[in-house]
């Protein structure tokens, strides 16, 4: 099974809603939409306010090369002034079992 999950999650600077880091991530979106072994996204708020987003991925191998990206080719993205860094944490892990 080739298939790896990136899981970030993290807690946006006061003041800023769910509202606004979707918003903040649009080019981010463009980008990895055109990035190899792309599959999908998935951007959530638990209810203290977490945000995981999850990003699906043919392979690991994919997920580095584009989360490499997003730090340098995106460095100037919107969406990191939205983010509190000191509260990311942020993994790609292969998939071990799926139910279609």
């Amino acid at each position: 099974m080739s298939e790896a999950l990136e899981m970030t999650t993290l807690r946006l600077v006061a003041g800023l809603t769910v509202t606004d880091f979707v918003r903040a991530n649009e080019d981010i979106d463009d980008y990895l939409r055109q990035q190899p072994g792309f599959r999908w996204r998935r951007i959530t708020e638990a209810d203290d306010g977490t945000i995981t987003d999850i990003v699906a991925w043919n392979s690991a191998a994919d997920g580095r090369r584009s989360a490499s990206g997003i730090m340098t080719r995106m460095a100037d993205s919107p969406v990191h002034a939205t983010i509190d860094h000191s509260t990311v944490d942020f993994r790609i892990v292969p998939v071990r079992h799926r139910i279609p």
